[in-house]
């Protein structure tokens, strides 16, 4: 019953406010007003198109370039390694118009988890540019033998474990660190940058690559995206019309 109570009170009070005549004041050279008005004469802004890939982004603009504002230059914002915005210069308002998002899917592999010896080599394969480092690496993941008696010698840098040689011979094998790889972690039209990497093992075969590059892939991801699509909008960026901006 006081719920309603409180319900109903609410709907008076904002009743009152709706009916509460406008006060336009000002204080200090500016303007102001006692509620929230609503300006009825702004252009409608256009509600962006979404994508997954740069391609897409291409072919929007040399196919929909009439939908741009008049007189306006456009924008390409590379936010992120994993996201584009197509958007305009400033109107007169002092707004923007997002007119294009691309956002890439990338399915991509959990860096500091610990992965069983199976899981792990999936993982490098689907998600890995193939590299001499990456070859390295699964060769010494997928020859660890896993026994309870298995032992690692550890310096902080790097790693020995014992790897199969033969049907039953065994070999102690540094693990190289730190080994340089190439993830996917952008969108599929760019090359993917390399970083450093410290591979890591643990007893039971389980395996983990920790990055080791403070992040610095992210940087030249989005290098790779500007001077990519520089490429293909060689016309446009020339001109002015459209501006790329990292």
């Amino acid at each position: 019953m006081l719920e309603g109570l409180k319900d109903a009170l609410e709907h008076v009070e904002g009743l009152a406010r709706e009916n509460e005549k406008t006060e336009v004041i000002e204080i200090c050279g500016h303007t102001y007003a006692n509620k929230s008005l609503k300006r009825y004469d702004n252009a409608d802004k256009a509600t962006e198109l979404e994508a997954s890939s740069l391609t897409a982004l291409l072919d929007y603009i040399g196919a929909c370039h009439e939908e741009f504002p008049k007189d306006t230059d456009m924008i390409i914002h590379i936010v992120n390694p994993k996201r584009v915005r197509l958007i305009t210069a400033l109107d007169a308002e002092r707004t923007r118009e997002c007119l294009f998002e691309v956002n890439a899917e990338v399915n991509e592999f959990r860096f500091g988890h610990w992965y069983d010896q199976e899981a792990f080599m999936i993982e490098l394969q689907a998600n890995f540019q193939p590299s001499e480092d990456l070859e390295l690496v699964q060769k010494m993941a997928g020859n660890v033998e896993r026994k309870n008696d298995q032992s690692y010698a550890d310096d902080g840098i790097s790693q020995v474990a014992v790897m199969t040689v033969g049907a039953a011979a065994k070999a102690d094998v540094k693990v190289p660190n730190p080994v340089t790889l190439r993830p996917f972690r952008t969108f599929i039209e760019v090359d993917q940058p390399e970083s450093r990497f410290i591979f890591r093992m643990r007893e039971g075969g389980r395996c983990a690559i920790f990055e080791a590059d403070g992040g610095a892939w992210k940087l030249a991801a989005k290098k790779n995206i500007y001077n990519y699509l520089k490429e293909q909008l060689d016309k446009e960026v020339e001109s002015g019309a459209v501006v790329l901006i990292l």
